[in-house]
């Protein structure tokens, strides 16, 4: 493992050179149920890796494909947009998250979710995810530099495509887009909302405070 809890770069990821990584967004893409009973082969292809500049630096952004097969054919198809950053400065305070273009959307459905860290913890447990900011409190904001503890892009893009599930009269969508727009602190209720009318298909979490974490629509 590397020194974030991830497995090292050269064995499932390139090496980047930028120690910080994060969970940008991703795609995923529902062809095939899976069932019980099924052996699944999942095939990872890194797609892309392109250097980009932020306010904050250099980022480095890696596109990596899955593709889950059964014996039927495709299943599952996903795209996962993989962030590197700079090492965080010590002197620069903590990453206080920044509020994301809110525009006080009407929601025709918000549920509030609480963040403790025991359910960080399950749901790194259970994806099998290694990184020290979501479980770590003195690496998360001693080294990484956040509040505390982070919560899981995932986890939201879990909670949004529950919520896009429940919502549909067909049942789970197509496909499902997502993109992070700012970390989430664990400790805090997280909002999860749909859109209104015409904006039925957008989807997002955000703060009590009005502060966007993440957005994703359906198709």
């Amino acid at each position: 493992l590397g020194p974030d809890g991830h497995p090292a770069k050269n064995q499932s990821m390139p090496p980047v050179p930028l120690p910080r990584r994060m969970w940008a967004g991703g795609e995923v893409e529902l062809f095939d149920p899976l069932r019980i009973g099924d052996q699944v082969r999942r095939t990872s292809t890194i797609e892309d890796i392109v250097l980009k500049q932020g306010r904050t630096g250099d980022l480095w952004f890696v596109t990596v494909g899955h593709q889950y097969e059964t014996s039927r054919g495709l299943s599952v198809r996903e795209r996962q947009d993989i962030v590197y950053r700079e090492a965080a400065d010590p002197s620069a305070g903590k990453s206080v998250p920044t509020p994301a273009a809110s525009q006080d959307e009407p929601a025709s459905t918000s549920r509030s979710i609480d963040t403790p860290p025991t359910l960080l913890f399950r749901y790194s447990a259970i994806t099998f995810n290694g990184h020290r900011i979501h479980y770590d409190l003195p690496y998360a904001t001693e080294v990484e530099g956040y509040e505390g503890l982070v919560v899981h892009g995932p986890i939201q893009a879990t909670l949004l495509l529950n919520l896009a599930a429940m919502s549909a009269p067909s049942g789970l969508p197509r496909k499902f887009s997502y993109r992070g727009l700012s970390p989430a602190i664990a400790g805090r209720p997280l909002l999860i909302k749909r859109g209104d009318g015409d904006r039925g298909n957008a989807f997002w979490t955000e703060s009590e405070a009005g502060v966007r974490h993440m957005m994703g629509t359906v198709a």
